[in-house]
């Protein structure tokens, strides 16, 4: 299988272990001079190039696009016109008309679109999925996903205060799939109204949360951006309360953060007790062949996993992990909390998605 890997700041992250995964990286882009060099001495047997539309020439099974935030849909469509796999990270689309399109070329295409959304494969959300499959929650009622960095204001300034970079044009809302996608894909539900509240009048683009209604009738707070206190999970934190027990992400340092917390009351309990546990995550082996394989680190465990469910589309005609349907609704819930922040925090619709059912398959 041989990929090429469009931005190489992220990308390059991505090419190193798509080649530890089994995946040729056989081509490499990026504008910066440094970037592409960087890229040469780590590959040196692909092809570099300085423009994205040069890797459309190339014999490629599938593209990787970790280019700017919110210019993914413009290459995406490109190459899946091209019958190019596509695995795109952040947003998948800045609006709605975008979206629309995005799911309309992928579903006419002979690729795939798949979303590079490793939050729904980290260690803590993968246990949680399990609990809810298990039925041990119960009916989902409430669930609240953080994605939060605990930074300096001069830091934060410095990050989002260039219009020029990306990080600058986006809107305070944009950045939420690392929230709303393991949302998504714990409820199997989609977003249907959202409003967005900042979290402080005197900064409002620093941090925001949301409150996402869902298909299922159950309401999600997401909050993002940056606030003190990031939880040290990869700056990941959900909770998820049932009708009949809560499970959450550990509020710990270290290695306890990527654990999870259940918690049955009395009443649900088959004896009648509270019940308490925290769950440890087991160790993801890179090629899955015991104690004797590569043991992932925690943080980098999504991206393997996302990784090898590229390579199971792409080879063996598996569906995405993450399609494109739920890239879109992810997405689109950011741009309609930024209208929702520009209306004074009214309520704002989301179009049905549900052409297509989320994919549950575990991971």
């Amino acid at each position: 299988m041989r990929v090429g890997v469009v931005g190489l700041k992220r990308g390059l992250h991505l090419a190193v272990w798509c080649r530890r995964v089994g995946i040729d990286v056989a081509a490499v882009c990026d504008r910066t001079a440094e970037r592409r060099a960087a890229a040469r001495d780590e590959f040196p047997q692909a092809f570099v190039a300085v423009r994205w539309e040069e890797l459309l020439e190339r014999r490629l099974d599938a593209v990787l696009l970790a280019n700017d935030f919110d210019a993914h849909a413009p290459l995406a469509l490109a190459f899946l016109e091209r019958g190019v796999h596509v695995l795109s990270e952040t947003a998948a689309c800045v609006d709605l008309a975008e979206g629309r399109e995005l799911i309309a070329v992928a579903e006419r295409s002979s690729a795939t679109y798949s979303f590079a959304e490793n939050y729904v494969a980290h260690p803590h959300v993968r246990l949680l999925r399990q609990a809810v499959d298990a039925g041990e929650l119960g009916r989902i009622s409430l669930i609240e996903a953080d994605y939060l960095h605990g930074m300096a204001p001069s830091a934060v300034t410095d990050l989002t205060g260039d219009p020029a970079h990306w990080r600058g044009r986006i809107a305070p809302t944009a950045y939420c799939t690392h929230t709303v996608s393991p949302v998504l894909a714990l409820t199997g539900a989609w977003p249907v109204e959202v409003t967005a509240f900042p979290a402080d009048l005197a900064g409002p683009r620093s941090a925001v949360v949301m409150a996402v209604r869902l298909s299922s009738g159950a309401l999600a707070l997401t909050r993002h951006g940056f606030l003190q206190g990031e939880p040290d999970s990869h700056w990941s934190w959900l909770s998820v309360r049932g009708t009949r027990a809560l499970a959450e992400s550990v509020r710990a340092p270290g290695e306890r953060a990527w654990s999870v917390r259940v918690r049955t009351e009395a009443w649900a309990a088959p004896d009648g007790r509270t019940r308490e546990e925290e769950r440890t995550p087991p160790a993801l082996v890179l090629d899955g062949a015991g104690p004797a394989g590569e043991q992932v680190e925690r943080a980098d465990e999504g991206t393997v996993l996302i990784l090898q469910a590229l390579r199971d589309t792409v080879e063996r005609g598996a569906p995405p992990l993450v399609g494109v349907r739920q890239a879109v609704a992810a997405s689109l819930v950011g741009v309609a909390g930024a209208e929702s922040l520009r209306d004074g925090s009214r309520p704002v619709p989301l179009p049905d998605f549900s052409g297509e059912v989320p994919d549950r398959r575990g991971v």
